[in-house]
């Protein structure tokens, strides 16, 4: 616009200066060009004021402009920013919700779990151990009837009025081994038959019947009957507790559960002792020593109801069924696959199903390994433990230890003791190492002690090294004579003939044991107590060599494993 005007001034000037007198034209040509010049310069400036105060006002309205923009775009990012909001909002809700139903199924899922685990046992251990401990009873009770009658035997015969007899006194100590004898041969044939949980049941009966009779005795007949009783009771409990434990127990901790078995006798004899404390002050206290086996009794027989039955044994009746539910009680699912396909291998072979006859123990498939488990008893019995024990009051007494109470729990924590390490070392050292190791330290243990009541030199020694023979004797039988034949037996015999075989090998135990006590008194006063103590070392030096050539290591191995070693299908 500014343009357009000084040309249009430019035009009008130009004619007027052609037309004009020089000098006043000039002055006329000035004047108008300086007035035209101060009109362009003030529309110029008018011009320029209108075209910024339009720039102004178009500035002002593009402001408002972008302001209600920018509000207008507000409100919808409020919106939206709600909206998405409520979106966010509704997604976290669900995905609560989701995780909600997510933990309550996973809850449902621990619930039917635990309800499972309940009743088949967990899936990595199973219920071994309780089952373990229930069949223990019967070693409890093992331990505790052998050791009642050794503290109450003096106040029972003042009691009953046989005191001024020792033959009378004799039958009650005896008659519980006879019956023990007995029942060890039966139990193998029920076990066999109806198996070890059901066994144990009727085992429960005659301790409780036998128990509740002693105790009740108003004479010596009544007495007697009572301990023939319980030791048929023992007698059977003998061979199915460390049967059932073999068979029960998983192969890497089978050593450990199976020492539990002599771990238990001693605790039985243990808490005999104890129970004959008050004794001293209150002689008809005997009586209520007899009633306090009462309660393991009953704890065997219900804890059997809840017990699982031996896989091993219902796989062999044809219950196969049965015998995975069992497996899988006791030893979980982890571990139920490689049993039972270890379970159907030991049974494939013709007649592995089909219970065997004694006269099959003979036989030349398995008369070697029956041969070695009666030999492994009679070495144990023929090392000389009874009379350790049976001399030990005589030997504490020469030491200046005038308490019987005090001699007897010595031997007794001895033995506890050394059961107890051993159950550590049975599945690391093994059970031939123990048992080699075992015989070696009794044999050093009877040297001593022979040496400490023979040799003139060592006479002003001689008490305190016959506490220390007798203690170290006692420890050496716990690691491994006492406790592993027992374990040992149920692995090395075949399934077909496992219980009638573990019931051979205990009668010839219990008819040993039977020997030694009407036998012994009368050998020690024909060849005097220094030359027996020399004869039992020189028994546990043979069965170190016997057991070397003949006893094979299980540690670690499966019972079927064994089995195909020892006992080969002929």
């Amino acid at each position: 616009m500014l343009v357009a005007v000084v040309s249009s001034a430019a035009t009008a000037v130009v004619p007027a200066r052609r037309g004009a007198a020089p000098c006043a034209t000039a002055t006329s040509g000035v004047a108008v060009a300086a007035e035209a010049a101060w009109d362009i310069r003030r529309r110029s400036s008018a011009s320029f004021s209108t075209l910024q105060q339009s720039s102004q006002a178009f500035r002002h309205r593009s402001v408002v402009a972008q302001s209600r923009r920018a509000l207008s775009s507000s409100s919808s990012l409020r919106g939206i920013e709600m909206g998405v909001k409520r979106s966010l909002g509704a997604r976290q809700t669900h995905k609560r919700l989701l995780s909600s139903s997510t933990r309550s199924q996973a809850a449902d899922g621990e619930l039917d779990e635990l309800v499972a685990t309940k009743q088949t046992g967990s899936s990595s251990g199973g219920i071994v151990l309780p089952a373990v401990g229930v069949a223990c009873m019967g070693a409890i009770l093992f331990g505790y009837h052998l050791g009642v009658v050794n503290g109450a035997l003096e106040y029972i015969a003042k009691d009953l009025g046989f005191a001024a007899d020792p033959i009378l006194q004799g039958w009650v100590v005896s008659s519980t081994l006879a019956g023990a004898t007995v029942g060890s041969f039966t139990g193998g044939s029920l076990a066999d038959k109806i198996g070890c949980r059901r066994t144990f049941q009727l085992d429960a009966i005659p301790l409780l019947i036998g128990t509740l009779l002693s105790a009740n005795a108003a004479g010596f007949q009544a007495m007697v009957i009572g301990r023939i009783l319980v030791g048929f009771g023992i007698g059977v409990s003998s061979g199915v507790v460390p049967l059932y434990i073999s068979e029960v127990s998983p192969t890497e901790i089978r050593g450990a559960l199976g020492s539990v078995n002599q771990l238990s006798i001693c605790v039985g004899i243990l808490l005999a002792l104890l129970a004959g404390l008050p004794l001293v002050s209150n002689p008809a206290w005997w009586r209520s020593m007899f009633a306090i086996a009462t309660i393991p009794t009953v704890l065997l027989f219900l804890g059997m109801v809840y017990s699982p039955e031996s896989p091993r044994w219902l796989y062999k009746q044809g219950r196969i069924a049965e015998a995975e539910t069992s497996a899988r009680r006791l030893w979980g699912t982890a571990k139920l696959e490689s049993a039972l396909a270890d379970l159907k291998e030991s049974n494939s072979d013709a007649g592995a199903s089909e219970d065997a006859g004694w006269g099959d123990l003979f036989s030349r498939r398995y008369r070697k390994v029956v041969g070695v488990g009666m030999s492994l008893f009679l070495f144990q019995q023929f090392a000389g433990i009874n009379a350790v024990v049976y001399f030990s009051t005589n030997v504490f007494r020469s030491a200046g230890i005038a308490s019987d109470v005090a001699a007897s729990a010595l031997v007794g924590a001895a033995n506890v003791i050394g059961t107890a390490v051993a159950s550590s070392l049975m599945d690391k050292q093994g059970r031939k190492k123990l048992l080699i190791t075992s015989f070696t330290g009794m044999a050093a243990s009877m040297l001593l002690l022979s040496l400490a009541l023979s040799w003139p030199s060592l006479a002003a020694y001689s008490g305190t090294l016959a506490v220390l023979g007798t203690v170290s004797y006692v420890l050496a039988f716990s690691l491994g004579a006492g406790p592993v034949p027992g374990l040992l037996l149920p692995e090395i015999f075949a399934s077909r003939i496992r219980a009638k075989a573990v019931a051979l090998s205990l009668g010839v135990h219990w008819i040993s044991n039977f020997m030694i006590g009407l036998m012994f008194l009368n050998v020690v006063k024909r060849f005097g107590v220094n030359r027996v103590y020399l004869g039992f070392s020189a028994v546990c030096a043979l069965a170190v060599l016997y057991i070397s050539n003949n006893v094979v290591e299980t540690k670690g191995r499966s019972l079927e494993e064994i089995e195909r070693e020892l006992s080969p299908a002929v």
